[in-house]
């Protein structure tokens, strides 16, 4: 018992120290959102240059999940994750001593390294530690919780900006990173038999091959579909065009706008246990789940279009809940693709199925920003309230796409694998 009882503790406090390194991650991502005006004094940019940032960090992040995923495979969760830890803290530092447009944008790009470093190492050190029928609610519980550092970014770092400056408000997270650091590097295991394991060294035709395996089976396309089309809406209007979206196209002050923008990051938090719970209890509905969700949100969004005039904010309210919930629905793709490949390829595979996501989030927002300027008379930023509507509707396309290859790939994965054959946790949706 008293053996059963010190994995368990030792389970948490490597799952807590990895969860530490992400939610730093979150936070640094997150960091510049309460620092735009500052940043556009400071290095004398426009508007337009000054998204450019959110921009490459999200084409950063997208564009090394594959990479990241082979390099946890090969050289484990534990290296990469300190590595990740390493990157960020010093393109923290870098931005907060950057005098230049160009110097900060190299620093966010390292910043957008450093963080594609981190999720999926705790993914894969989630699915080494714990028993297969917690593995679902903690995976979700990483995304919940990691969120919170998209909340404590703004008032720490609204605060510090104000009281010490751009430099020791920024200097002050890579020091976090610094001790952070330090306690991985004591603290992390890849699994409890071993405080690190190596994949094998392997030619890169093969790794080719297995990435072209794991891709070409259906529940890892499924579980990529899944993630395609679960969060793009939330994580467009958190990360740049909610505030727009409220105060110009549904005229609410900037203070309700505010408020809406962080119901989708409460709904994110409060939801992510619930759906993590399900996911485990009930594992061969959890695309059904998934298309659940997907299809609250095109209700939601439907009905803020059709309503005559603007919405109330008690309508804006519960769209802004019905969309947070998709970005916790999203890891519904990660668990899908954890029962659909081995362990020796999980993490792999997760690279794939997370580019879904921000490719899905990355294209809505750049639709949005070209519908938006397509749509207003003369230019410049006095968008109206049909101009949004043009541009938000731009969604349908996106889950016209999911929606179709989600319906397409479970049937497919459900041939592979009768349900019969999934006990106690299914190999495919």
């Amino acid at each position: 018992m008293q053996g059963y009882r010190d994995g368990v503790r030792k389970a948490f406090t490597v799952w807590i120290v990895a969860l530490a390194a992400y939610f730093l991650a979150v936070f640094n991502r997150s960091s510049l959102a309460v620092a735009g005006l500052i940043a556009a004094d400071r290095f004398h940019i426009s508007a337009s240059q000054l998204a450019t940032f959110t921009m490459l960090q999200l084409l950063v992040y997208a564009g090394m999940q594959i990479p990241v995923g082979l390099l946890v495979d090969r050289w484990g969760p534990r290296s990469v994750i300190l590595c990740g830890i390493v990157v960020g803290g010093l393109a923290q530092a870098g931005f907060a001593f950057a005098d230049s447009y160009p110097l900060a944008l190299i620093a966010r790009i390292f910043v957008g390294i450093g963080d594609s470093l981190t999720f999926i190492c705790l993914l894969r050190l989630t699915a080494s530690w714990f028993p297969v029928r917690r593995i679902a609610l903690m995976s979700t519980l990483n995304g919940s919780i990691g969120q919170l550092g998209a909340i404590l970014a703004a008032v720490p770092m609204t605060w510090a900006l104000a009281h010490v400056g751009w430099t020791k408000a920024y200097l002050i997270s890579s020091l976090a990173a610094a001790v952070l650091f330090a306690v991985a590097l004591l603290i992390l295991h890849d699994a409890p038999v071993a405080r690190t394991q190596r994949g094998a060294s392997r030619p890169v035709r093969a790794v080719v091959r297995d990435l072209g395996a794991s891709w070409r089976h259906p529940g890892t396309r499924l579980a990529f579909w899944v993630h395609f089309t679960t969060p793009f809406s939330s994580n467009a209007m958190a990360m740049l065009w909610g505030l727009p979206f409220f105060v110009k196209g549904e005229g609410q002050s900037d203070h309700v706008a505010g408020l809406l923008i962080s119901l989708i990051t409460l709904a994110s938090i409060l939801s992510g246990p619930f759906i993590g719970w399900l996911i485990g209890h009930e594992p061969w509905h959890r695309s059904t789940l998934a298309l659940g969700i997907i299809g609250a949100n095109v209700i939601m969004w439907t009905l803020v279009f059709a309503w005559p005039g603007q919405a109330p904010v008690a309508v804006l309210a519960l769209l802004a809940l019905i969309a947070g919930i998709g970005g916790p629905a999203s890891m519904i793709g990660f668990d899908l693709g954890r029962t659909s490949n081995p362990p020796e390829k999980y993490a792999s595979a997760s690279g794939i199925i997370n580019q879904g996501g921000f490719v899905a989030s990355l294209v809505l927002i750049l639709a949005v920003g070209w519908i938006l300027d397509w749509r207003t008379p003369g230019g410049g930023n006095d968008y109206t309230e049909d101009a949004f509507r043009w541009a938000f509707s731009f969604q349908y396309l996106i889950w016209a796409l999911g929606v179709s290859q989600i319906w397409r790939f479970r049937k497919l994965a459900r041939q592979l694998m009768p349900r019969a054959a999934t006990a106690p946790v299914p190999a495919a949706e």
